[in-house]
Order: structure tokens, then C-alpha cells, then sequence
């Protein structure tokens, strides 16, 4: 239960005076609907008003702040033309104070003739004249000293300014209680910071303030240290199965090829973990192509060799599909029982798996997220493979442990080569084994990047390639921040390319329904259609050998972690695979860094590391369309600086400083409340 002291910050937005539902929808664009959210919307940068008594156009470009007397009005024959305020200042120099889309009564009314105002605002040279145009403050002259010198600027959205959302920002700051101190006092010392209130006031009062901004953003990553230690700690406490099959059934797979060394090392670890009577908390890092499916399957014969049960989760019914067909094929001709379990599953089959299950003649169950639902009863489950792990919070994975008596062992999987920081902030509470090599056979992928004002050569290369016998997949950009755009990009480009290619031409993105989307995967996988318009919808796990063309719209509107996972669509058969990353005309120096760095390497991990440097933690783990928690206030700068001092902290905290029982483990509950990792506090209670 959250501490009472949090409360009044935990309110929800219409707490605050002056909200309502006109206010709140625009609040809840950029995600305020609390306010907390409110008091953590940090300012992005700041105006430094220039206090003057003098018009200069040496001034204009800046923010000034001074006594002007308008002196005449000059409106325009047309309703669309600005409204000008001619005013001066003390000497006699002019300026004109603009104001657009308003009548003139209101500008009349704001600025009466002859009477002085303090007036603020940008001063611009126009031609030979000089212009305000809005003014942000107009106030009587004994009121300038209410105006701050130095002011922050927030992020906005349609319906909000900045003086508005300036006034929320300090209502939630009153709301804002002094919380007791929870780092430790000699960190504390070192580093000269404030408390955590002061810190709050000081960051909305200068957003320049490099100590305000880091003892908030190390706050934040202490909370989420210590709730991950909290968890490990706490699953380390949970009874497991112990897992020692006998390998008869590994014996008896057919591997085209032996597996790497990165691999048997891999699988070595897990089988030490499930040998333990304590739950294995396992991260297996691979890039795209290295060869995770086979360890898991390797996990999961391991269970099934043992008399267990395991299951598959995966992200989306596409790859949930594709991951029944992998382990079939690869396990063809042993005696194990692999199911499958999405959405779409109905009637008698559904029953049947579902009896399968609980009487334990299902070995291996693969899913989506429906493999949590009630009625789903295991007889034995004692090991859960999660795939595309950044798409499952810590929620959900006690939904999946609550299914069986004992917990069952995690690997979970990620495709998304992770920097060492972000590993550790996200997956703090697991051991880590990485795929680095590359089983043999894989051909590493040429990159050519193009503007997209050749798209006739990308076409007419398209069609030689098709003629040879191959085939190609085509991926559209998100036009906006929405999938319905997505969509319709997607949906222009199959029609455009039908008019040259017919019906080799197939199409897939996000809002077609199952049947259609596996329909359309399958037509393509089966090589009855040559070329897949696709949006990112393939950018996890699609695996079809024969596709060794991958076009890729827009590259410059991409990230370099998603553009690195799409190429990896292409490169898994034995011939040599071509991305070609078509590029807009005006390239900002990020997206030209981006788009040089996948032309120089195929290595996921360095690419990722340059990822996060260029975006944030956030976009590279796909966090923003997750629903995990998400830094948002620590930047990877702040990661890089300050995780180890976090993880330290929190380890003095449980070894040494008596956990969270004693008066700074009471405070650093309030730290975990406030950051919202309330779950770790849960887990504490039932573990």
C-alpha cells in the first residue's frame, strides 16, 4: 500500500486547480493524467530573458523583457493580416507588437494608448523595423519583478502553452511532500546533491541545474535497481523443480550443422541453472540469426526428458505460429507433443489442448499471451521460455509462475542486442548469456543506401531479382505516430508495385486480421508471392530462407535497432542478401550517422550501443509501446555515470543497512512507491 505521504501526488490530474475535460485531454496526449506525471514532465530547455531599457537591434534573436508605451494601431483591410501595436520605449525607439487570428478589441484593450506596459517577448528585426510578435507577458510597470529572468520551456501538445502548463507544474510542486532521505549519507555527501524536493524545485526553476537533474535521475535508477534486486532476491526465496534430464531426446535431434561454441556454452548454463532447486532467472541475448530457437529447444527437451512440461510465450500470433512450426520441424520424429495456443484458437481444438495440457499429455505448449489465461492448467510446468522479453513486464511473469506449484525456470529471449547498461537496468535481476558467433552458413548482409529519388533503379533491380528466382520483402515507413498511416503507406506501395509485378505482389501490416495476416505470411513463405509489403510487422522473427532482398522505405525515419532487426529478415539462407535502405532528401546528421553506421556493419551489439547514444533507453528496448516501466527522467548519459553507484547503493542497502525494515529501508519504500516500481514492495509481502 502506498505511503500516505505520497498521496497528494498520486491524485489525479483534475486535483489540480483549473483542470477539466477541455484541460485533460491535451494532458493526456503527453501522458499527464496525474500529478506526479506532472511534476516529473521535466522542462526541456529555457529562456533567458534579457532585461533592457533600450530597443537595439543588436537584442533581436533574444527574449527581452521592457517598459514600452504604445503609441498607435495598425490594422490591416484583411481579416487574416496581423493586427500591429506601435509602441516605444523610453528614447523614442519603435516596435511594432503583433498579434495574429485575434480582432483588434482585444490587443485595444490589452494595450491602451499612452499607458506604459512591461512587455516581453522575442525581439525580431523585420526589414528595417523591429517586432514582438505575441508577446508572452504585458503587465503593469511595477509588476516586472514578478517575471523570472530565467524561465523553463516544456514539452508541449495541441491545446497547452507553456504558461499554463508552467502554472500546473507549480501547483504539483506544492503538492510535493519532503520525503526522507534514502541514499546513502556519504554518496550523498560526495556528491553534493540535494534533497529529493529541492532537487524537483530547482530542475523546474533552471533546467540547467546539473545537480538537481542528477540526483533525480540517479533516484530513479536506484528505484529501479532495488526493485530488481528485491525480485531476484525474492525468486531466489520461491521453491523450484529441479531439471536434470537424461538427454535421451537431444540425442536423438538431426542438427544440419553442429552447434557453435557460443551456444553449447549457453546451453551448458541453463542446464546448470535447472539442475537447482532454486528458479533459474535467465536473459539469452542473440543476435538476429544466432541461434536462440535451438537453445530453447534444447531447454525445453531438457524439461520435457525430466517428465515437465514447458512453454513458448511469444509476442504476436505471427511468430507465435512461426515458433509451433520451427520446434515441429526440428523435433520432427521424436516422441514430444507440441501444441499451440493464441487468440484464435476456438471450439474443440482449444478444449483439447486445454485437457492436453492439465492431464500432461502436451509436453511443450507454444502462445501468445492467452497461455496466461484462467482457464489454462498445466500438469507440471516447470519451465517458461519468453521471447521478445521488453514486451512482457514483471506482471506478467507472476502470472506465468502463478501457473504451476512450484516456480517454474525463465529464459527469457531477446533478438534486440542490449548495451551492458541497459541489460542491467531491465534485467538487473537475471543472469545473462549471450549468442555472439554466428552459425556457419550465415552470410553477412551488403547495405546500400540510396535516395529515394532512384526508386525506378530500386524497382527495375527489384524485377531482375524476382525474374532470377528470388524473393524480396518491401517495408513501408510509419508516416506518422500512428498504424493507421502505417497502413495506408504500406497499402499505396503493394498497389503501386501491382501495376508491374500483379499478383507477385502480397501485402501485410498490423491491423489485418489473423487468418489474413498468416494467409498473406503464408503465400509468401510458400513462395506463391514474390515480393512482401510489409510495415514493421516483420520486424521480430519472420524467417523465410528463400528472401534475400530486403527494401526498406524511409530508412531515415527509423531507429538503428529497428533497422538492424529488419535487415535481419533477410540473410538466412545460403545466398548472398542485399538491404537496400532508401533515404528522404534532407538527412538531419543523426539519421546521416545512423544510416553510415549500418552500411559499415552487420554487429548488432556495437550497433545497439550507438543506438542508445543517438535515441535514449526507452526506443531501443521498445518500451514506449510496451506499457514496462520506462526511464523518464535518466538519460543514457546518466545511465553510463551513475548505475554501478545505484547498484552499489542498493546492495548496502539489503547486505548491510538491514533491508527495507530499518528507517533508510522505510525510505527507500517511498522511493520505490514514488517511481512506481510498487511490484518489488508485492513481491516482498509474498515472497
Amino acid at each position: 500500500m502506498r505511503p500516505d505521504i505520497l498521496n497528494p501526488l498520486f491524485a489525479e490530474i483534475e486535483a489540480l486547480k483549473g483542470v477539466g475535460p477541455a484541460l485533460a485531454k491535451p494532458l493526456e496526449r503527453l501522458g499527464l493524467a496525474r500529478v506526479v506525471d506532472v511534476a516529473f514532465h521535466l522542462p526541456v530547455s529555457f529562456i533567458d530573458r534579457h532585461m533592457v531599457d533600450e530597443l537595439i537591434l543588436s537584442d533581436s534573436g533574444r527574449v527581452i523583457g521592457i517598459t514600452l508605451t504604445p503609441t498607435d494601431y495598425r490594422a490591416s483591410g484583411s481579416a487574416r493580416a496581423p493586427f500591429r501595436v506601435i509602441a516605444q520605449d523610453k528614447h523614442g525607439n519603435t516596435v511594432a507588437l503583433v498579434y495574429f487570428g485575434r480582432n483588434s478589441a482585444w490587443p485595444r484593450k490589452l494595450l491602451p494608448l499612452n499607458e506604459p506596459k512591461f512587455i516581453s517577448g522575442k525581439l525580431e528585426a523585420y526589414g528595417d523595423n523591429l517586432q514582438i510578435v505575441h508577446p508572452d507577458y504585458v503587465l503593469p510597470p511595477e509588476e516586472a519583478a514578478t517575471i523570472p529572468a530565467r524561465e523553463p520551456i516544456y514539452g508541449l501538445s495541441e491545446g497547452l502553452t507553456n504558461n499554463r502548463l508552467r502554472d500546473l507544474v507549480a501547483q504539483s510542486l506544492s503538492r510535493a511532500p519532503d520525503l526522507p532521505e534514502w541514499i546513502e549519507p556519504s554518496l550523498l555527501a560526495r556528491k553534493d546533491w540535494p534533497t529529493w524536493r529541492e532537487a524537483l524545485a530547482r530542475i523546474h526553476a533552471d533546467p540547467s541545474d546539473a545537480k538537481a537533474r542528477e540526483r533525480l535521475a540517479y533516484d530513479e535508477i536506484f528505484a529501479g535497481q532495488l526493485a530488481l534486486m528485491l525480485v531476484r532476491q525474492s525468486s531466489r526465496k520461491r521453491r523450484g523443480v529441479p531439471i536434470e534430464g537424461d538427454g535421451r531426446l537431444r540425442a536423438m535431434l538431426k542438427l544440419p550443422f553442429a552447434p557453435t561454441g557460443a551456444q553449447r556454452r549457453a546451453m551448458g548454463e541453463i542446464d546448470g541453472d535447472m539442475a537447482q532447486p532454486v528458479p533459474m532467472l535467465r536473459l539469452l541475448q542473440g543476435d538476429v540469426g544466432s541461434g536462440k530457437t535451438l537453445v530453447a529447444l534444447m531447454a525445453l527437451l531438457n524439461t520435457v526428458e525430466a517428465g515437465a512440461q514447458g512453454a513458448l510465450l511469444a509476442p504476436t500470433e505471427i511468430l507465435a505460429r512461426q515458433h509451433h512450426e520451427t520446434l515441429r520441424k526440428m523435433a520432427s520424429g521424436l516422441p514430444v507433443t507440441i501444441a499451440i495456443l493464441t487468440g484464435r484458437e476456438k471450439g474443440r481444438v482449444r478444449e483439447s489442448t486445454l485437457m492436453g495440457l492439465a492431464d500432461g499429455s502436451i509436453d511443450i505448449l507454444v502462445g501468445t499471451h492467452a497461455i496466461f489465461q484462467e482457464a489454462v492448467r498445466y500438469k507440471n510446468l516447470a519451465l517458461a521460455v519468453i521471447d521478445e522479453q521488453h514486451r512482457f513486464g514483471v506482471a506478467q511473469r507472476m502470472m506465468l509462475a502463478a501457473k504451476a506449484e512450484r516456480t517454474p525456470h525463465l529464459l527469457v529471449m531477446t533478438a534486440t542486442p542490449i548495451p551492458r547498461t541497459l541489460t542491467l537496468t531491465y534485467y538487473g535481476e537475471m543472469d545473462v548469456s549471450r549468442l555472439d558467433e554466428m552459425p556457419p552458413g550465415r552470410q553477412p548482409i551488403q547495405t546500400v543506401v540510396m535516395a529515394v529519388n532512384r526508386l525506378d533503379e530500386v524497382v527495375e533491380a527489384l524485377a531482375r531479382h524476382v525474374e532470377g528466382g528470388g524473393q524480396a520483402y518491401w517495408v513501408c515507413p510509419l508516416v506518422e505516430e500512428s498504424e493507421t498511416s502505417d497502413q495506408a503507406a504500406a497499402e499505396a506501395r503493394a498497389e503501386l508495385l501491382k501495376t508491374r509485378f500483379g499478383d507477385l505482389v502480397g501485402l501485410v501490416h498490423g491491423r489485418m486480421k489473423g487468418p489474413e495476416k498468416d494467409a498473406a505470411m503464408e503465400a509468401f513463405a510458400s513462395a506463391r508471392t514474390k515480393i512482401l509489403v510489409a510495415t514493421t510487422v516483420i520486424e521480430v522473427g519472420v524467417d523465410v530462407p528463400n528472401s534475400n532482398l530486403i527494401i526498406i522505405e524511409g530508412a531515415d525515419r527509423f531507429g538503428l535497432a529497428q533497422l538492424h532487426q529488419l535487415r535481419g529478415r533477410v540473410g538466412r539462407g545460403q545466398n548472398h542478401s542485399v538491404c537496400i535502405l532508401l533515404r528522404g532528401g534532407a538527412l538531419s546528421e543523426t539519421s546521416r550517422a545512423r544510416l553510415a553506421l549500418m552500411r559499415e556493419t552487420n554487429d548488432g551489439f556495437r550497433i545497439a550501443e550507438e543506438d542508445l547514444r543517438l535515441r535514449g533507453a526507452g526506443e531501443i528496448l521498445g518500451t514506449r509501446q510496451s506499457g514496462e516501466a520506462q526511464l523518464k527522467i535518466a538519460t543514457p548519459e546518466h545511465l553510463s555515470a551513475l548505475l554501478d553507484s545505484a547498484r552499489d547503493d542498493a546492495h548496502i542497502l539489503i547486505d548491510r543497512d538491514g533491508g527495507l525494515n530499518e528507517a533508510r529501508g522505510q525510505a527507500a519504500r517511498t522511493c520505490l512507491y514514488l517511481f512506481e516500481r510498487d511490484a518489488a514492495v508485492g513481491l516482498l509481502r509474498s515472497g
